[in-house]
């Protein structure tokens, strides 16, 4: 009987020891909230929670026939524009032959000065017409390019890639301009959020490297502080002990490239290296 209390006070001491030299913290991420740049009813919601997603896949649709009415209306435009073009140029150029004439008729007093302006004014009339027209064409191109735009973002693709966290709305409902419809969780954006007692904060620093260890995770974690708060907080409630519920603690956090192979909101040791 001695010799099991023995073992458990032996036991109970080097739990005692590892947890003296461990931080307490927790994986952490920054969430990405895709939104759309309109407004506009959803009709499709293409991935769903937990699901993943690489750059360039479709994530929702907006519905699109405004967007579709404004391009045909401008598609349109630019056939009409180019119809009378043709036409325009035509009497341009019937314009031009008779003003050439009539400057020709007019050096061998053949013509009346009368004749001979009423050719210009018909040859700058038609040019006037020329340019309008071509002007109109442009700027139909333009609408054009501005409403194959506004089409194309009524199918919000993904800019990166990850896990779908959450879908807040779904086919049929209302979703107002840049309000976010799906959050991914970027791989690389997975961090450590930890709490360094107030008099072992000197022992670290940005840029130190420190090893995260817990539960069924892979060994041999490394990452690098990144961030350090300027002031102390209370121990957050998540970590509340009897022994360190009056304590001071430092709010630090530490990244790796590429992010950190941990699921949000999973217990973690931290140590420095």
């Amino acid at each position: 009987m001695k010799r099991l209390s023995l073992a458990l006070v032996l036991l109970l001491a080097g739990c005692g020891q590892h947890n003296d030299h461990a931080w307490l913290g927790y994986a952490e991420g920054d969430y990405a909230f895709i939104s759309a740049p309109q407004a506009g009813w959803v009709t499709n919601v293409a991935v769903g929670r937990g699901a993943w997603v690489k750059k360039g896949d479709l994530l929702f649709a907006l519905d699109d026939t405004s967007q579709i009415a404004a391009r045909d209306s401008a598609q349109a435009a630019i056939a009409q524009a180019e119809g009378q073009m043709g036409q325009a140029q035509a009497s341009l150029d019937l314009a031009r032959k008779e003003l050439t004439r009539q400057e020709g008729l007019l050096h061998a007093s053949a013509t009346s000065k009368q004749a001979y302006d009423q050719a210009k004014s018909n040859y700058d009339t038609a040019a006037a017409l020329v340019a309008q027209i071509e002007a109109n064409e442009n700027q139909a191109r333009a609408s054009l390019d501005n409403a194959a735009y506004q089409l194309s973002q009524r199918d919000i693709v993904s800019r990166t890639e990850g896990r779908v966290q959450d879908v807040y709305f779904r086919q049929g409902e209302y979703a107002p301009a840049m309000t976010p419809v799906i959050s991914l969780l970027p791989p690389q954006n997975v961090y450590v959020r930890f709490f360094v007692p107030e008099d072992e904060f000197a022992k670290i620093h940005l840029g130190d490297k420190v090893k995260i260890s817990c539960d069924g995770c892979a060994a041999n974690i490394v990452a690098t502080v990144t961030f350090i708060a300027s002031r102390e907080e209370y121990t957050p409630p998540v970590i509340f002990s009897n022994a360190s519920r009056q304590q001071l603690v430092y709010k630090i956090e530490a990244r790796a490239p590429g992010g950190l192979k941990l699921h949000p909101g999973q217990p973690v040791d931290v140590r420095p290296l």
